[in-house]
């Protein structure tokens, strides 16, 4: 099968009717001083019960025998609003009737193919960009522990999704993503941010 590009090849304004997955609410508020101020919100149209839209997942890749260091998975996948290759941790919005953990361990699985063993921790609800969405998730990190060698399983992809999932030593992620910058694609800012943490861990010694 012969991939294309991705390239946009149109932009153009959307009334909210047409909208499929987002809608835009104006918000009234007042403020510290009682002044009644409008904000506008980009806001989800999936988010189900549990008030929680999507999870990510940090995986950690150990060998029963040391065969190779811990690792993680990190995903190439084309962004339309970005117009670019993002470099992204797992990650899917969360199905009704889903806990988190239960949707990392999916969207891991169906991204990249690995079976989480345990589930190490998830976190609180944080949220991404407040300044425009009320978008919201938890990360979850996974444990996948194999019986000897990296083995890179083939992932479990839907029509249409278009996924490279690149194996990455913990010790090195953060100049992996630095070097994924050079060559022009973009990180997103929670695994930057993860990665930044784990780099100033280490040269503080922490870790």
């Amino acid at each position: 099968m012969v991939h294309n590009t991705p390239k946009i090849t149109a932009t153009t304004d959307m009334s909210i009717s047409e909208a499929k997955w987002i809608t835009l609410k104006k918000i009234t508020y007042t403020d510290q001083e009682g002044t009644e101020r409008v904000w506008e919100s980009a806001e989800r149209k999936t988010r189900k019960s549990t008030g929680v839209d999507a999870v990510a997942v940090f995986a950690t890749l150990r060998s029963k025998t040391n065969a190779f260091p811990v690792s993680t998975v990190v995903i190439e996948q084309y962004r339309p609003p970005i117009g670019k290759y993002i470099i992204e941790l797992p990650a899917g919005l969360i199905d009704e009737g889903e806990t988190a953990e239960q949707a990392a361990k999916r969207e891991l699985f169906e991204e990249t193919g690995y079976n989480a063993t345990e589930v190490v921790e998830v976190s609180p609800v944080v949220v991404c960009d407040p300044g425009m969405t009320n978008a919201n998730m938890q990360l979850v990190i996974l444990d996948v522990v194999l019986e000897n060698e990296l083995t890179k399983p083939e992932p479990k992809l839907d029509p249409g999704e278009y996924i490279v999932t690149r194996v990455v030593e913990v010790a090195k992620l953060h100049a992996a993503l630095q070097d994924y910058s050079k060559k022009g694609f973009v990180v997103d800012a929670r695994l930057s941010h993860l990665a930044a943490g784990l780099e100033l861990a280490q040269k503080i010694g922490i870790v």
